[in-house]
């Protein structure tokens, strides 16, 4: 079974709760604000994603710019960014779904389809 880390006032999050239950995907739902990944979680995930760190940051959060961070992040180091990450869980990309093998970042339709189905 798939875990989804989710926020339950993110738009996004119920577009693709409502995809998962639409496909009969089973899923374990996990509050990001409440549960989210510590720093050796987030360091697990990003080895089996395969993508680029900054793709587990909420870019568009507020906490995100009121942190300033889209000017901080090119000069901070891999284990300052997965600090940060695991220190709130509203500065990491949401949906994050974890399967067995594979990470994704973000609802996009076509790349669930493909992972999910």
């Amino acid at each position: 079974m798939i875990k989804v880390y989710c926020y339950s006032k993110c738009t996004t999050c119920k577009k693709a709760l409502k995809w998962l239950d639409e496909n009969g995907i089973e899923h374990e739902v996990l509050d990001i604000k409440e549960e989210h990944p510590d720093e050796s979680t987030l360091r697990e995930y990003y080895a089996m994603s395969g993508l680029p760190l900054k793709r587990f940051f909420n870019t568009s959060g507020m906490q995100y710019r009121e942190l300033g961070l889209s000017k901080k992040l090119p000069d901070m180091t891999e284990d300052e960014q997965f600090s940060l990450l695991a220190s709130d869980g509203m500065l990491v990309k949401r949906p994050l779904v974890v399967g067995d093998g594979f990470v994704l970042t973000g609802f996009k339709e076509g790349e669930w389809e493909e992972k999910l189905k």
